[in-house]
């Protein structure tokens, strides 16, 4: 926990670079549900493996830009040329695995019956847990994210392990990793 400049207490995480502070207290860890929103962090994290989150967030307006604003209708029906304009996005990460399985995982996503926020949220562990106190007690994968990331894979999905499955579920607010104290776990009003 640390105390910022304005007196609030926050995850630690948060402070460094100043897109941080709004995207832990605004963001990270808030119930996101929505087949294209759902379809948007799942996109994000996978492209965030092996790089920082601050490149993702900085790049995140390209991203939605350059992915017709996450529509998993509009993304399923990219085509080659499509692939090969993403990788001449100077504003976005040119990675053709990256850029090849967010296409791939639209098309799966389209193609789910109940839908991709349903299928996701389904994975979302039951009860409440005690409030971490410390980041050593935030897991990195769960028994909830690893069957997420299985049922996923054989779903068609790709670029997306136990590992990034579980920092989706962390993002989206399927679980609420922020430590006790911070001021993200009290409730908001309004």
């Amino acid at each position: 926990m640390t105390v910022g400049p304005d007196g609030m207490t926050r995850c630690g995480w948060a402070y460094g670079p100043p897109e941080y502070i709004a995207y832990h207290d605004l963001e990270w860890g808030r119930p996101v549900r929505g087949d294209d929103a759902v379809f948007e962090r799942i996109v994000l994290e996978s492209f965030q493996s092996g790089l920082s989150w601050i490149t993702i967030l900085r790049r995140r307006e390209a991203f939605r830009a350059a992915f017709a604003g996450f529509s998993i209708a509009a993304v399923a029906d990219f085509t080659e040329a499509d692939v090969e304009r993403l990788l001449g996005d100077a504003t976005i990460i040119r990675n053709r695995a990256k850029i090849e399985a967010a296409v791939a995982n639209a098309r799966a996503a389209a193609a789910l019956p109940e839908g991709l926020s349903e299928l996701v949220w389904s994975f979302a562990p039951k009860g409440r847990r005690a409030a971490p106190r410390a980041s050593h007690e935030v897991p990195a994968i769960t028994t909830e994210s690893t069957a997420m990331a299985k049922e996923l894979k054989r779903r068609g999905f790709r670029f997306i392990g136990p590992t990034t499955a579980y920092a989706h579920m962390q993002a989206t607010g399927m679980v609420n990793d922020h430590l006790r104290g911070c001021v993200a776990r009290r409730p908001r009003s309004g």
